[in-house]
């Protein structure tokens, strides 16, 4: 007996696209995620495009591939997207070593991340038009 599958997450008018290993702790990367949440996409790609933060364009390219997902793949209209969802994973955490006084050595982290961006298409408001 095999497992049941699991239902599908995302609706008809939306797309996804996952970044992995994005080499930046996810505490960082959930402060850029955060802006760009509940946003047009198309501000949101202008929010990433002058962002001081240097994982801004990661997170851009992320984007950038969620929006050519829902255009290509599921037939959306791209001026009608904005950004459902836009959470963040842990990812593996690399150990280094480094030497320290004494003869001892400490640990340096180095963790990485997982980005998931979900955007979904408006629906038109004008069907009950007010005359």
């Amino acid at each position: 007996m095999s497992q049941k599958t699991n239902p599908k997450r995302i609706l008809d008018n939306e797309a996804i696209s996952i970044g992995r290993n994005i080499r930046i702790s996810p505490q960082k990367l959930n402060l850029v995620a955060q802006s760009i949440r509940g946003i047009e996409a198309s501000k949101a790609i202008a929010n990433l495009t002058f962002s001081k933060k240097r994982i801004s364009s990661e997170v851009k390219k992320v984007l950038q591939s969620a929006i050519a997902n829902a255009e290509n793949n599921h037939g959306l209209d791209v001026d009608k997207l904005f950004v459902k969802e836009a959470f963040v994973g842990k990812g593996l955490v690399m150990k280094r070593m480094r030497a320290r006084a004494r003869g001892r050595a400490s640990r340096i982290l180095k963790p990485f991340s997982h980005l998931s961006i979900i955007v979904h298409e408006k629906e038109d408001d004008s069907n009950g038009s007010k005359s």
